[in-house]
């Protein structure tokens, strides 16, 4: 009998937490993100924030709790810049790659919202509290360097996203928002499509000259050897005592022992006359 009573009594709890776990909200984050519960009473009590969120493992709460789930793995937010006012008054544009990783989402959710857009997959909190003095501070960065300085060299672009994240770690630091900067990179930055052409134009032109100088070097070249050509022959003439004559008919029988050289040919030297030059190798 006794055995009985304890083995109903027994089944009775089991069911009683069964149906009372069922009734439970569960919260099981995945790794690298934490649950903060939101306490939401139906008759008595305080909602609120809990203080202590949860980190790994299953928890249960109450039927009237909720939980918001927050990653804590790095974040990336994307920031596009249109026509950006540089020193030389010339605009560019450019895109900004910038991530965060949260460090206390217990404080993100009380007090900034850890709500994100569906379609862009943007956080709330960074829209609403920084979003807007990031860009302020690229502004003021790019238009101390000139159009030429941020479209051709990437070190200046690189110095852009050193000091917006130093300016980003102080807006961080001075709202209070749990989030710690690591990375800011600027893209390659584009000048205005007229300006673009204008610069293919002008390195067009500038290959131009080039080559047109290396044309009359060469040609100045070839002019230099023809000289020296001419004057190592007239020296050769005037010790030989060689008459012209003498040494264009010499040139015309090097010239047919060049045009012979593996084969017999047989030359007619001068108008009508009958003898002839077996020109062998």
């Amino acid at each position: 009998m006794k055995n009985q009573l304890f083995a109903i009594i027994f089944a009775a709890v089991v069911l009683f937490s069964a149906v009372i776990t069922s009734g439970c909200t569960k919260a099981q984050p995945d790794a690298g993100h934490e649950a903060v519960w939101v306490m939401k009473p139906l008759i008595f009590g305080h909602g609120g924030i809990d203080p202590t969120p949860v980190k790994t493992g299953l928890e249960y709460g109450a039927v009237t709790s909720d939980y918001i789930d927050v990653s804590m793995l790095p974040q990336r937010v994307d920031m596009e810049f249109d026509d950006m006012m540089t020193s030389s008054g010339v605009p560019v544009s450019f895109h900004v790659v910038g991530t965060f990783r949260v460090t206390d989402s217990v404080i993100l959710v009380s007090k900034f919202g850890a709500d994100r857009n569906d379609k862009t997959g943007d956080w709330g909190f960074w829209q609403r509290n920084l979003d807007q003095p990031i860009r302020t501070a690229v502004r003021d960065s790019v238009k101390k360097r000139g159009m030429q300085e941020m479209a051709i060299f990437q070190t200046s672009a690189d110095e852009v996203g050193a000091e917006v994240k130093a300016a980003a770690t102080q807006i961080v630091q001075k709202l209070r928002v749990p989030v710690e900067i690591t990375d800011l990179n600027v893209g390659k930055v584009n000048p205005p499509d007229a300006i673009k052409t204008q610069r293919i134009e002008t390195a067009a032109q500038e290959q131009r000259a080039i080559t047109e100088q290396r044309r009359k070097l060469a040609e100045d070249q070839r002019k230099a050897a023809e000289f020296a050509r001419a004057d190592a022959d007239n020296a050769y003439n005037e010790k030989m005592r060689i008459s012209p004559e003498q040494f264009v008919r010499i040139k015309q029988i090097e010239m047919m022992h060049d045009v012979c050289g593996k084969g017999n040919c047989t030359f007619l030297m001068g108008g009508g006359v009958t003898p002839v030059l077996d020109m062998k190798k």
